[in-house]
């Protein structure tokens, strides 16, 4: 080995020559200490939300289905978002073979390179205890440490836009093109993984470029031209191929009325989300006339800090936006083209743009989405910290750091409070320990160098105390469906808990999940957890806490049209358990047919697909609401001897309700003949009653 081989590794050890010794070896421990945390009890979930892995499943085994993101692999309909987020998963289980690891490693990683992005962030304009601090900040988030374990597409949504925000901060220093270029492929791929969304940084990144950009006006804006050409290029290409396809040829496009994806974009995914009128979807979270307190939550400037929300990410908002202020003041009379401005007004402009959304939109809200505010808020908070620390014996510096302490143990302990019965003695550890690290602060620059440094490792202590208890509580729980949460119940929330739903077990907010009939839920009286109602998935890893049947369901599961069916009907926002006979049942002959089993709803069809392994038809797409297939279409596969069974109940919207779901449930029912199995209706579409 020559002596400059010998280099990489002493350099990736010690890091930059200017680094202090300890600094690599910290960051390397750092990320070492993300990768176990993470990966500690991580099959506990299983398959987590059977949505997405059904679509993973379906991916591993179909390349067509991996392009298109379809949730089977006979390619009827896709999933509601575009595919990118399922790409890494499905290459995963292809390597590996289905099961909850192959699913889940990958989030895991996503979750430990967007804790390296932070650090790299924070440590080039800052110091490696900047660094530290907004990686341990990130890494200890509660709702970080549920979706960087979770297959919805926000993990990989969070990598993208923190290295988005990365990759812009670089172009301040020294102009080149090529990271403005590189920041807009990062984000055009992100909307592959979550459509608009991942524009929503693009306002502040785009002024703080054009305003600070260390070169001529004309260049700024060639530059942004070309960084939108990334984007367009970026996220464009698979839009474009999706919509040149002949729509025969491909799956339907999920969440869509028409089978666009562009549809999909600016309607269900876009607009609709901001306004609430999401044709096809569950309903909106602006309350009649116009104000907050619909079915997903009240909306409104604190809605960051609510019950719901509040323990999932603002342990830290608090003293983020106190050091964004900071910061700015700090480099008030700096050049225009000063980076360190510009950092904290990349990562500020991002926090700010991102929560504005968030607390208005009038559409789907749910809690996990604010993992989005993690990568923005960890950094502001190791620059804040090590700015001020710097500056720490001037007044001004030493009062703010003071505010900034102050705040973060008063907001701790208000969130601790919120969960009764959480580890009481915490709060007062949080609260007390909090206001004794803010009056040293105040004093630190008389302190002696260690007590100094006592002060602020009790600071940081205590900072984090409140978050890492309820990542540690997220870590200990099965999370599964489509609404999960992080951390204990809450007074005035929906909690976590086993099961890891919105509601407990995965119900709807605010109690107006169709009940366990399938008819619409009176508020307060919505689905509540199934845990230990139901069955539990029984060929599953890691079961599928929260599926199987409501304790009131239908116990005859005559009704194929979502009203009913007990023993493996999943919901909405849940999936089934699927008992062996079912199994059986489907597995005979499966392979003579194109779908082994046609079911309303995209989770009920899932849980289903997940436990035979061979294709299962969802009707109607996730809500149930969506028109494909038609009933012409569907008597055509049955006629075409395509689908062997038709699954009774499911969870989606549409079934109660007038439309093709409703209209293709009626004519199995008046058709078919039922077969029950272990509780749940199956109609076999190869017997129709005359003949039975």
């Amino acid at each position: 080995m020559t002596v400059h081989d010998h280099a990489f590794p002493r350099r990736l050890w010690r890091g930059r020559p200017e680094d202090p010794r300890w600094a690599r070896p910290a960051f390397l421990a750092l990320l070492l200490a993300t990768l176990l945390l993470y990966l500690a009890n991580l099959s506990a979930s299983g398959y987590a939300n059977s949505f997405y892995s059904a679509a993973v499943q379906a991916g591993s085994e179909s390349w067509k289905a991996f392009f298109f993101g379809s949730l089977d692999a006979a390619n009827a309909i896709t999933v509601d978002k575009p595919p990118a987020a399922l790409w890494p998963m499905a290459l995963s289980v292809r390597l590996f073979g289905l099961h909850s690891w192959a699913i889940l490693l990958p989030e895991v990683l996503m979750g430990v390179g967007t804790v390296a992005v932070v650090y790299a962030a924070a440590r080039r304009r800052f110091s490696p205890a900047a660094g530290l601090i907004a990686g341990a900040v990130l890494a200890l988030t509660p709702v970080a440490a549920l979706m960087f374990r979770f297959n919805n597409p926000d993990a990989m949504l969070a990598l993208l836009m923190a290295v988005a925000c990365y990759l812009v901060i670089r172009a301040l220093e020294d102009g080149r093109t090529r990271w403005i270029v590189w920041a807009g492929a990062a984000i055009g791929f992100a909307f592959l993984a979550k459509t608009l969304q991942a524009f929503l940084i693009l306002p502040p990144l785009a002024l703080v470029y054009a305003v600070c950009a260390p070169v001529p006006v004309r260049r700024r804006v060639a530059q942004l031209a070309a960084g939108l050409g990334a984007i367009v290029v970026a996220g464009g290409w698979w839009v474009a191929v999706v919509e040149l396809w002949p729509a025969s040829s491909r799956p339907y496009i999920g969440g869509s009325q028409n089978d666009s994806f562009l549809e999909l974009t600016f309607g269900y995914n876009g607009l609709g989300r901001l306004n609430g009128d999401e044709t096809g979807s569950v309903g909106g979270g602006g309350a009649p006339g116009g104000g907050g307190g619909g079915g997903w939550g009240e909306t409104g400037w604190d809605r960051m800090f609510g019950s719901v929300v509040g323990g999932q990410i603002s342990w830290l908002i608090p003293a983020a936006l106190i050091l964004l202020v900071a910061g700015l003041v700090a480099t008030r009379k700096a050049a225009r083209t000063s980076v360190t401005r510009g950092a904290f007004l990349v990562w500020g402009g991002a926090l700010l743009t991102t929560m504005l959304v968030f607390s208005y939109m009038q559409g789907i809200f749910h809690e996990y989405y604010t993992v989005a505010l993690a990568p923005y808020i960890a950094p502001l908070v190791g620059m804040g910290a090590a700015l001020l620390w710097e500056r720490r014996e001037r007044t001004w510096a030493a009062l703010t750091l003071t505010a900034a302490m102050t705040a973060t143990a008063a907001w701790g302990y208000v969130l601790l409070n919120r969960s009764s019965g959480y580890q009481p003695w915490l709060k007062w550890l949080v609260l007390v320990g909090g206001l004794t690290a803010a009056l040293g602060l105040l004093f630190a620059a008389r302190l002696g160098r260690r007590f100094a440094l006592g002060v602020a490792g009790l600071g940081l202590v205590t900072a984090l105390a409140g978050p890492a208890a309820y990542t540690l509580t997220t870590l200990g729980e099965a999370h599964t469906g489509s609404i999960v949460t992080a951390g204990p119940a809450v007074t005035g929330g929906r909690g976590g808990g086993p099961g890891g739903g919105g509601g407990p077990g995965g119900g709807m907010p605010g109690g107006n999940m169709p009940d366990g009939n399938g008819f619409p839920g009176r508020p307060g009286q919505g689905q509540q957890g199934q845990q230990g109602q139901g069955r539990p998935g029984q060929n599953l890893p890691g079961g599928m806490p929260g599926g199987g049947t409501p304790g009131d369901g239908n116990p005859q599961g005559e009704t194929p049209d979502g009203r009913g069916g007990a023993g493996g009907m999943g919901g909405l926002l849940n999936g089934a358990g699927v008992s062996d006979e079912a199994k059986e049942l489907l597995e005979d002959d499966a392979q003579a047919y194109t779908w082994v089993a046609a079911a309303v709803g995209a989770q009920n069809a899932a849980s289903y697909q997940l436990s035979t392994g061979d294709p299962v038809m969802a009707i109607g797409g996730f809500n149930g609401t969506d028109p494909s297939p038609t009933l012409d279409e569907f008597k055509e596969y049955v006629a075409n001897g395509e689908i062997h069974y038709f699954i009774a109940g499911g969870g989606g919207m549409g079934g109660a309700s007038a439309g093709t779901s409703s209209q293709i449930s009626t004519w199995v029912q008046e058709t078919f003949a039922p077969v029950t199995v272990d509780g749940t209706t199956f109609y076999d579409l190869t017997k129709p009653k005359t003949e039975s």
